[in-house]
């Protein structure tokens, strides 16, 4: 095995060039668009490139189009569709660390010592946590699982729990946590601790016996793109080999890899290089309906298809991060690791109940939120709001949507008892979690840490303004706020006859998609609008088209913004319309659909 780099990756371990060739004019000259944006669409190097492409490959236009964009060669273009993970998975003991972190677990699983998983709460954490469950059940063996409570305890080990759980076992295994978490770790008296993480590091690194984490100040971060659960993964794929070389057989880990891709896509960790892989093949596995829990989950949300990207970040990993949010924090990885039916059953149905609570909760901060946002200014660097009795389960999706209304990094702080618990999301090209440490070092925050894209914090109340104040300061710095209008970035134009379920296959053949791998994003000229009607409060359904061809298209929470007005404003004629087809099935019939995400007058 050999490392790989961050950058998208073939599967000979290549780096992708990534190819620009955007055209300086707005593509079908839509400047400014129902939702604030420029369109900009490929530009002729793409065009040419591609074309050549499809001489050389026979692949269909639009996904040749998609692989020049993303860099991929025509000689590559093959390996690239079809990534295999026996060539981009890192050696693990690349890792620092990594060898002793192995050597203790092993050993506590040879003599049988007592074993506890200390996991974060949301979808990586448990994730994480399940995996080494799930692992030493396969080994005749089992641990304590320990999530802290999100309100009473907060994220990462605390010095009571750590304290706790060293009288009773003897080697504490801490997942998606614990690189930042230096006293409560030295709390541990009489266990050994084991970090198995991915967030930003501080030069010194707790007293644990081992930290193995791709985002250590002193690692190379080759690797930096790995969730929690792909650390874990690392390290079982170690143990297994070491297994190996004594004449043992461990457990089988290409079954776990569902798991590894829920905790990669629900984690927003982009889908390049080895993630890829681990996505894809993870998306097969789970297709298989072989884990109990993540069956009853898809039943409950009433998923009637194979497992997608989409479905894992928008369907099941919502419901598996309710139970952190706002109920018990342990639900979604008791749920994940469980083998027993009507466990799994019983915990899904809670879950789904807890999700649907979130949603009216998220709904009220969001509404309160906006409203301070727009008060205070939308134009600077950074987007913020903090309130009182703001539930902390809910500020981190907040803070997403306050991202993407405004495309500024945003923070949600919810104040309880004199102290700000919030969550930060960033935007591309700004590191938030290092400008989230700087704060922390500097003492305007109780506690703060993350990665690039998120982080998290705590704050004395009367130390809110100042803190926002200097990381507004922070972030301008690297560019916050002086993006210039939005963009939305367009793969081709289409004709609603050519959007077909076959084009939509060959499509897939490039994904999976998500953060850092967009799905392709496609306009349609001109459309014809009819049969509109409303669904629901915020949602519009509706057919495209003319005398080419009909699609049928929907725009979800279109009500909740521009669009819908918009499309429905007396005598509207025609449209230019933006967004990603796919495949609708109902009935047993599938069906193509455009999921609308922008619109401008034709």
């Amino acid at each position: 095995m050999a490392t790989k780099t961050t950058e998208p990756a073939l599967a000979n371990g290549g780096k992708i060039r990534q190819v620009s060739g955007m055209s300086g004019r707005a593509f079908l000259d839509v400047e400014t668009s129902a939702t604030g944006r420029r369109w900009v669409g490929p530009g002729a190097e793409v065009d040419r490139l591609a074309e050549a492409m499809v001489q050389q490959t026979r692949l269909p236009l639009p996904l040749a189009r998609l692989l020049v964009a993303r860099g991929v060669a025509a000689a590559d273009a093959e390996r690239f569709l079809e990534p295999q993970l026996r060539d981009l998975l890192p050696d693990p003991l690349t890792l620092k660390d990594m060898g002793a972190a192995v050597a203790r677990f092993l050993r506590a699983v040879d003599t049988r010592e007592a074993i506890a998983i200390f996991a974060d709460y949301d979808v990586d954490g448990g994730a994480s946590a399940a995996l080494l469950t799930v692992w030493l059940r396969a080994m005749g063996w089992r641990a304590t699982l320990y999530i802290p409570d999100r309100i009473d305890e907060g994220y990462g080990p605390n010095e009571a729990a750590m304290a706790m759980l060293a009288r009773d076992h003897d080697l504490i295994v801490c997942v998606d946590c614990g690189t930042m978490s230096h006293d409560a770790i030295a709390a541990a008296n009489g266990a050994d601790v084991v970090v198995l993480d991915h967030h930003l590091g501080s030069e010194t690194l707790p007293p644990a016996l081992a930290v193995v984490n791709p985002n250590r100040a002193d690692e190379s971060g080759e690797l930096g793109h790995l969730c929690a659960a792909s650390v874990v993964f690392l390290m079982l794929v170690e143990a297994n080999r070491q297994l190996r070389a004594q004449g043992a057989t461990g457990p089988d880990l290409m079954a776990l890899l569902d798991l590894v891709a829920l905790a990669t896509v629900a984690d927003v960790a982009p889908l390049i290089g080895v993630n890829r892989a681990l996505v894809r093949q993870g998306l097969r596995v789970m297709a298989r309906r072989d884990r109990v829990g993540l069956v009853a989950l898809a039943d409950v949300a009433r998923m009637d298809h194979a497992p997608t990207s989409y479905a894992l970040g928008f369907v099941i990993g919502p419901r598996i991060n309710a139970g952190g949010r706002i109920g018990a924090a342990d639900l979604g990885a008791r749920l994940l690791a469980t083998d027993d039916p009507h466990e799994a059953a019983a915990l899904a149905e809670r879950l789904d109940l807890l999700n649907t609570e979130r949603r009216e909760i998220e709904n009220r901060v969001r509404d309160a939120a906006l409203e301070q946002a727009e008060a205070r200014g939308l134009d600077g660097p950074l987007v913020w709001a903090a309130g009182a009795g703001w539930h902390p389960g809910v500020v981190g999706i907040v803070a997403a949507r306050l991202k993407e209304a405004t495309n500024r990094p945003a923070v949600v702080i919810g104040v309880e008892g004199g102290i700000g618990k919030g969550s930060a999301r960033s935007v591309a090209g700004v590191d938030l979690g290092a400008a989230v440490q700087m704060l922390a070092a500097e003492g305007l925050l109780l506690k703060g840490g993350g990665h690039r894209m998120a982080a998290g914090l705590s704050v004395a109340e009367e130390m809110i303004e100042p803190a926002m104040a200097r990381l507004g300061e922070l972030l301008a710095r690297q560019g916050a706020g002086a993006q210039g209008p939005r963009e939305l970035r367009l793969d081709g134009l289409l004709m609603p006859a050519a959007a077909t379920t076959a084009l939509i296959e060959d499509i897939e053949r490039a994904g999976p998609f998500g953060q850092g791998a967009p799905a392709p994003r496609f306009a349609f000229a001109g459309a014809e609008i009819t049969g509109m009607r409303r669904i629901g409060e915020s949602h519009l359904r509706f057919r495209l088209g003319g005398p080419e061809g009909r699609i049928d298209a929907v725009a979800f929470g279109a009500f909740d913004g521009p669009l819908g007005p918009l499309l429905l404003q007396p005598g509207a004629a025609r449209f230019h319309l933006a967004g990603r087809i796919e495949t609708n099935t109902w009935g047993g019939r599938s069906t193509v659909q455009l999921r609308l995400e922008d619109a401008a007058r034709a």
